[in-house]
C-alpha cells in the first residue's frame, strides 16, 4: 500500500521520499529496490533494538534535510516514536490506521501508546468503517478522522497463467488447491484454516501457505499432530506472491480481524474464488455476490464454505468473474490517490 501510494504521487508530480526504519544488518531490504524503481526516494535509517532517542533525532534530522510539506507515517513504530518530534519541527501529520493485530505484551503496549497518540495527528485515516468507529471511540476528534480503503494499483509484473503458477508451486495433477497467503499471525487465523482442512479428510485436496511469521513453527508442529502433512505445503515468504494466485482453486482469507487487506486484490484481480471471514473492511469489499463469506474462528463453517467451492467450482468461478468486475469499479487507484491529496492539502 505505501509503495503504491508514494509511486503514484510520484507520478502525479510530487516530491516524495520514503523513510524506512529498520533493524541493523539490513544491508538491503527488497522494498527500497521496489521504491527507486518507481522513481521515488528512499531513504533507509538502520537502528539497533530500543534506539529511540537515537531514531528520533534522525527522523528530525531527514525531516530539516528534505523540508517535506506533510509527513504522512504507517505502522504503531513510527505513530509513537517518530511523529511527535516531526509535529514539534513544524511539519503537519498524517496517518493511516491499516488495523490492529493484538499479540504479545509488546505489542498491546505499543497500540495503547497508538490509540492515545491519534488524538495529536492532523489527520488520521481508517481504512475501513469499523475501524474508523473505533478510533472515535478512542478519542479521535471526528474533524481529523477520515474513512479510505485501501486501492488496488496494479503496477506489479503480470500475474503468471494457471498452469506456470501450479507448476511454480508443484501443485500434483488432479488435486484441489488451497491457497493461504498472510503472515503466520494469531491474528490471520491460519490454524483456523488447518482446522478446517481436518474436516476435509475425504477431499482430494493441497494446501500452500505462503507467508511467515512467528506462529510458523507451532503451526507445522500442530499440523503435523493434526495429520495434515504432506497436504499442507509451507512455501515461507515469497515474492511478488500476487503473481501466483491463479495457481489456486480457491483462496481463503481466514483472519480474526482485518482492515481492508491488499491480499484481497490480489485474489479479485486474478479471478481467483475466494472464501473470508466477515472482519474489519472485507464485507465493504466483496458481498456474497463475489465470495463466500463466514463467521471468523469458525473452521466447521469455513470448510462448510471450502467445500462448496470444490463442488461447484462454476458458479464460484462466476462469483470470481463479478469480484474481478467490482475490483475495477469500486477500487481503482486514481480517485484513492485523489482523496489522500486532498487530506494532505487540507492539513496544510
Amino acid at each position: 500500500m505505501v509503495h503504491a501510494l508514494a509511486a503514484g504521487q510520484r507520478r502525479g508530480g510530487h516530491r516524495v521520499s520514503v523513510v524506512a526504519v529498520l533493524g541493523e544488518g539490513r544491508d538491503r531490504h527488497p522494498f527500497l529496490t521496489l521504491l527507486e524503481e518507481a522513481g521515488v526516494d528512499a531513504v533507509p535509517l538502520r537502528f539497533p533494538p530500543r534506539a529511540y532517542l537515537r531514531e528520533r533525532r534522525a527522523i528530525v534530522d531527514v525531516c530539516r534535510r528534505l523540508r517535506p510539506d506533510v509527513v504522512h507515517t504507517h505502522g504503531y513504530r513510527v505513530d509513537v516514536v517518530d511523529a511527535g518530534p516531526v509535529r514539534r519541527a513544524g511539519v503537519p501529520t498524517v496517518t493511516t490506521v491499516h488495523g490492529f493485530t493484538g499479540g504479545d505484551a509488546k505489542n498491546w503496549v505499543y497500540e495503547r501508546l497508538q490509540r492515545r497518540a491519534f488524538r495529536r495527528f492532523d489527520a488520521v485515516v481508517a481504512v475501513s468503517r469499523p475501524l474508523a468507529g473505533a478510533l472515535a471511540r478512542a478519542g479521535v476528534p471526528a474533524s481529523r478522522l477520515h474513512v479510505v480503503q485501501n486501492a488496488w494499483a496494479a503496477d506489479d509484473p503480470p500475474p503468471f497463467s494457471r498452469d506456470h503458477a501450479r507448476q511454480a508451486l508443484e501443485v500434483p495433477n488432479g488435486k484441489f488447491h488451497i491457497g493461504w497467503v498472510g503472515r503466520l499471525t494469531v491474528e490471520k487465523g491460519p490454524d483456523v484454516l488447518l482446522a478446517a482442512v481436518q474436516l476435509l479428510a475425504d477431499l482430494p485436496l493441497v494446501v500452500s501457505v505462503l507467508g511467515d511469521g512467528r506462529e510458523r513453527e507451532r503451526l507445522v508442529t500442530s499440523a503435523t499432530r493434526l495429520g495434515l502433512e504432506p497436504r499442507v505445503r509451507w512455501r515461507g515468504s515469497v515474492a511478488a506472491a500476487g503473481r501466483l494466485f491463479r495457481a489456486f482453486d480457491v483462496f481463503v482469507l481466514s483472519s480474526r480481524t482485518e482492515g481492508t487487506p491488499i491480499v484481497l486484490f490480489e485474489a479479485m484481480a486474478t479471478e481467483t474464488p475466494v472464501v473470508a471471514t466477515t472482519v474489519g473492511g472485507v464485507p465493504d469489499v466483496v458481498s456474497e455476490r463475489e465470495a463466500v463469506l463466514v463467521a471468523p474462528d469458525d473452521p466447521a463453517a469455513l470448510a462448510r464454505a471450502i467445500r462448496s467451492v470444490a463442488a461447484d467450482p462454476v458458479t464460484a468461478l462466476d462469483r470470481a468473474r463479478r469480484a474481478r468486475e467490482r475490483l475495477a469499479r469500486e477500487f481503482a487507484a486514481a480517485p484513492w490517490l485523489a482523496k489522500y491529496e486532498c487530506i494532505y492539502r487540507s492539513v496544510r
